[in-house]
């Protein structure tokens, strides 16, 4: 198997999957006062503490969730029923397919959703965020990097910018965490959503971070996660996240991810000289390469290499079952060539070997492909 889907889901670190056993055979609730409770609440608290020392943050921040869509939920619902008297949300047109269904479904309800553009690398443009925010907005929710083309954000301006109103910031960093620096101590974001299985945690992990001086109200009551997020902890989840957030916290793969991902993008232009890199001028995640391959339908693309073993995507894995071209890149102006690009993400298992025996079958598929186009 060549896989090239990490932005979909990643292999369970070895060590995460050590750490699952260790936490399951260890089968207290932290809630418990008795000793295997304690012991369970003693691993909790460390695994917290290691969550929040990889994003820069206090472990009173870190609250745990079952994913990036509840973390995004919890944020948007919550800011917006903290401030209740703000009817509008200012999003982008290219945010995850969790985001954008949530504010469909507030535009029902009521709430006037604003939906910033991007231009043709898929860039947002700050000014247009300043023009969009008015003391009606309660909420920007912007993600950090692009789940299909890489591109990344301003975050940090554009959080200064919903700050200047009175409004709250919101970032999906599901895409970036792991793959760049996320230091909260120098990011103006009020919430940040992680996901535990797009970094090589176990999948029904999340994170919301909720900086210290914001309280959300809680879609699920209890005590836990500092009454934001009631139920029993999942533990084996929590551990595995822990320890895979001290692994990446080191950055040792960030360069070569980047290397092989350039790498690929050259050979595949230089062999496929009409193929195009979609937000090759903007600024990327290192790992993200998403190539239109212009008048090929990108789903054959994607079958004949995966029945060679090679598995590469159409776009976000929430949305790439479905038979409609990409919202992310109809935006960016892609017209028909939104259903001709295919989504290559890589990973620190990705092995030079591997991209060059991708390159070795792709061309001849884009040929045979032409060909029988023309």
């Amino acid at each position: 198997m060549t896989y090239f889907d990490y932005n979909a889901t990643t292999p369970l670190a070895k060590e995460c999957l050590e750490a699952v056993i260790v936490a399951m055979s260890e089968f207290g609730n932290p809630s418990s006062t008795h000793g295997v409770g304690q012991l369970a609440k003693q691993r909790l608290i460390r695994a917290r503490g290691e969550v929040a020392e990889f994003l820069g943050a206090a472990p009173q921040e870190i609250i745990f969730t079952s994913g990036g869509t509840e973390s995004n939920h919890m944020a948007i619902l919550g800011a917006c029923a903290a401030l209740p008297g703000r009817k509008q949300i200012v999003t982008s047109r290219v945010e995850h397919p969790s985001t954008l269904l949530l504010l469909a479904d507030l535009e029902k309800k009521g709430y006037r959703v604003t939906k910033l553009g991007v231009d043709s690398d898929g860039n947002l443009d700050l000014s247009d965020l300043e023009s969009a925010v008015t003391e009606e907005t309660a909420l920007v929710s912007l993600m950090w990097a692009n789940n299909e083309t890489g591109v990344i954000f301003p975050v940090n301006s554009a959080a200064e910018i919903a700050h200047k109103s009175g409004a709250l910031f919101h970032t999906d960093a599901v895409q970036i965490c792991g793959k760049a620096e996320v230091n909260m101590k120098s990011t103006a974001a009020d919430f940040l959503s992680l996901s535990g299985h797009k970094m090589h945690a176990p999948k029904g992990i999340g994170v919301l971070f909720v900086r210290k001086k914001q309280w959300l109200p809680p879609i699920f009551f209890g005590h836990q996660e500092r009454k934001m997020r009631g139920g029993t902890e999942n533990l084996p989840g929590i551990a595995a996240l822990g320890v895979v957030c001290g692994i990446l916290a080191q950055n040792s793969h960030w360069k070569e991810i980047a290397w092989l991902r350039d790498y690929l993008e050259s050979q595949i232009l230089q062999m496929v000289p009409f193929a195009r890199v979609n937000g090759k001028n903007a600024l990327r995640v290192n790992n993200t390469s998403n190539i239109c391959f212009h008048g090929l339908p990108s789903e054959v693309i994607v079958d004949k290499l995966d029945q060679l073993g090679i598995h590469v995507s159409t776009g976000a894995a929430c949305t790439a079952g479905g038979n409609h071209p990409s919202h992310v890149l109809l935006a960016m102006g892609l017209g028909l060539g939104a259903e001709s690009s295919v989504r290559f993400s890589l990973g620190r298992d990705t092995s030079k070997e591997e991209v060059d025996h991708l390159l070795g079958v792709l061309p001849d598929i884009i040929d045979n492909m032409r060909g029988k186009i023309q």
